[in-house]
C-alpha cells in the first residue's frame, strides 16, 4: 500500500507537509499548485512555494515531493516545467482538478476536463520538455458538470505521456460533498495502462479499505483525513498488512504542534499566525478531544505571545522534554 499526501491550496503547504511527513506513513507528497499564466516564472517562485526543492526535492523527513503546476497553455506550461525540472523536484504533477471558481473561470483546473484534447496537449508538451527520468503525473476529478467524459479525460492524460494519474472521485459540481464515487475510479483503471491513485473522502482506515475495494487501487491519496489525523497513513498501512502502527495520541502530537507554530512564526506576519494554528486545530478536533479543548481555549486569542504560553503549558503537561526546533527553521 502506497500513501500519497494530497495538495491542498491554503492548507497543506510546505510547513504542514514537513510536520505530517514526520508523523510517518506517507510515501510521497504533491505540492500546492504553482499558477502558470502567460510568462516564464523565476526560480524564486518555485522555491518559495516548494522550498523542498532546496532539500533535494524532499521534506526534511526524507519524503519526496512532486511540484504541481496549474495552467491551460501547453507551451507556457512546458517552458515552466523545464525550468522547474532543473531545480530537482521528485517529479512534476499537473492540476486538472481544482474546483475553485476563480481558477476555472480562467480555464484552469477542473475546467480543462471539458476539453480532453487540451489535456493531452498539455501533458504531451510537458512530457517532451522535461528529462525522461523525471516522472510526470496528473490529478483530475471525474468531470466538470458530470462524469460523462471521465474515461476520455483519463485516456487523454495517459496518451499524452503521463506516468501516473490521481483521480479525485467527484466532479467539480460535487465539490467536496460526500460521498466520493470510488467505483468510477475502477472504470478509469480499466481504461488506461498507467498506475491510478484513488483520492477523495478517506478519513479513516475503514474508508481506506472501502476505497481500495471499490476502486481496485493499491495507491491512495489522503488530504483532509491526514490533516485531521496525522497518524492515518501509518494506520492504513498497518491495517493492510504493512506492519503494526502505534496509535498517534495527543502527547505525540503536541511536539508536532509546537514545531508547526515555530515554523509558521518564521514565515508569516504576526497577525496571520494564530489563524494557521487554529485552522489545523479545527481539523484535529475531529479526531482528538484534546484538540477541541485547545481550539476552544485559543479561538479568541490572537496574541502570539499568549499562544507561546499555551504551547509551553501543553509541552510541560504532555512531553518529557521540549521539542527541538525544526531543522527547516535553520534552512529557511
Amino acid at each position: 500500500m502506497t500513501i500519497l499526501l494530497a495538495p491542498m491550496e491554503g492548507l497543506l503547504d510546505f510547513v504542514l507537509r514537513d510536520i505530517l511527513t514526520r508523523a510517518g506513513g506517507v510515501d510521497r507528497c504533491v505540492s500546492e499548485f504553482i499558477r502558470i499564466t502567460d510568462q516564464l516564472l523565476p526560480e524564486r517562485v518555485f522555491t518559495r512555494i516548494v522550498p523542498e526543492l532546496l532539500n533535494g526535492g524532499c521534506t526534511l523527513a526524507g519524503v519526496p515531493v512532486r511540484a504541481q503546476l496549474l495552467g491551460s497553455d501547453p507551451v507556457c506550461m512546458a517552458e515552466n516545467a523545464a525550468r522547474l525540472a532543473a531545480l530537482g523536484p521528485a517529479g512534476i504533477d499537473l492540476n486538472f482538478g481544482c474546483p475553485a471558481n476563480i481558477v476555472n473561470r480562467h480555464g484552469g483546473g477542473a475546467a480543462l476536463l471539458k476539453e480532453p484534447d487540451t489535456l493531452a496537449a498539455i501533458v504531451s508538451a510537458v512530457r517532451r520538455a522535461v528529462p525522461a527520468h523525471l516522472p510526470v503525473s496528473a490529478k483530475m476529478r471525474l468531470g466538470y458538470h458530470d462524469d460523462a467524459l471521465a474515461v476520455a479525460c483519463a485516456q487523454a492524460i495517459a496518451s499524452g505521456g503521463a506516468d501516473e494519474l490521481v483521480v479525485h472521485a467527484r466532479t467539480k459540481a460535487q465539490a467536496y460533498r460526500p460521498p466520493a464515487y470510488w467505483e468510477r475510479i475502477a472504470d478509469i483503471r480499466a481504461a488506461v495502462a498507467i498506475p491510478v491513485v484513488a483520492n477523495g473522502e478517506i478519513w479513516t482506515v475503514d474508508d481506506a479499505r472501502r476505497c481500495r475495494e471499490a476502486s481496485g487501487c493499491d495507491m491512495l491519496m489522503i488530504g483532509r483525513g491526514a490533516v485531521a489525523d496525522p497518524g492515518l497513513g501509518r494506520a492504513i498501512k498497518a491495517s493492510m498488512g504493512n506492519g503494526h502502527a502505534q496509535v498517534l495520541g495527543w502527547p505525540t502530537l503536541v511536539p508536532l504542534l509546537a514545531d508547526f507554530w515555530h515554523l509558521i512564526c518564521t514565515r508569516l506576519d504576526a497577525r496571520s499566525r494564530p489563524g494557521r494554528l487554529k485552522q489545523w486545530l479545527n481539523f484535529l478536533r475531529r479526531r482528538f478531544p484534546e484538540a477541541e479543548i485547545a481550539y476552544q481555549s485559543l479561538k479568541t486569542i490572537n496574541d502570539p505571545a499568549l499562544i507561546d504560553q499555551w504551547l509551553a503549558g501543553e509541552v510541560q503537561a504532555h512531553v518529557a522534554e521540549p521539542p527541538s526546533p525544526s531543522r527547516l527553521l535553520q534552512a529557511a
